[in-house]
């Protein structure tokens, strides 16, 4: 299983409680679309996570600009994953990268509204903020995927799923 936040905008912690939490237990593979803001936040991320794919937002310090990429690419089962931070990117941009790469999946985050669709034929998580939601209600994101299949599920607190995305090869 794939666990999917972003903006998490800590200072000293990853922020992360209930289903959420567990969920970045549990994942095989975190993907995290930027703004940690601290480098102690991203430690604590990494601390929980078996594996971390992150990429720096616009508003994390700059020694942590220095040690994650703007663009990180990675495939699971077959499927291909792009995840940036999307303060760069408009909705032509993004379709671009996802050609560029060959993704499947765009991951961005920035505008802390959680958002499943589709974007240019590939699948598009925005899985929310789970720790500094805004105007919007808390969320994450979780992917599971086969050779055949991938399923991606957002997810609120207290709300459970509230809604899913899924693809068959």
């Amino acid at each position: 299983m794939l666990a999917i936040v972003s903006d998490t905008h800590g200072t000293d912690g990853h922020r992360l409680e209930g289903r959420t939490l567990e969920a970045v237990r549990e994942a095989d593979t975190v993907v995290h679309a930027g703004d940690f803001t601290t480098e102690a936040v991203y430690d604590a991320f990494a601390a929980e996570a078996n594996d971390l794919v992150a990429v720096h937002g616009n508003n994390d310090d700059p020694s942590l600009v220095e040690r994650l990429p703007s663009v990180a690419t990675f495939e699971r089962e077959g499927w291909r994953f792009v995840v940036v931070h999307g303060h760069e990117h408009s909705e032509t941009s993004l379709s671009m990268l996802a050609r560029q790469e060959n993704a499947d999946v765009v991951v961005v985050g920035h505008s802390h509204r959680p958002e499943l669709g589709e974007l240019a034929g590939r699948v598009l998580v925005n899985p929310g903020s789970h720790a500094d939601p805004r105007q919007f209600r808390p969320g994450h994101a979780e992917a599971t995927t086969t050779a055949e299949r991938l399923v991606v599920r957002s997810r609120r607190p207290g709300e459970g799923v509230v809604g899913e995305v899924s693809r068959t090869s």
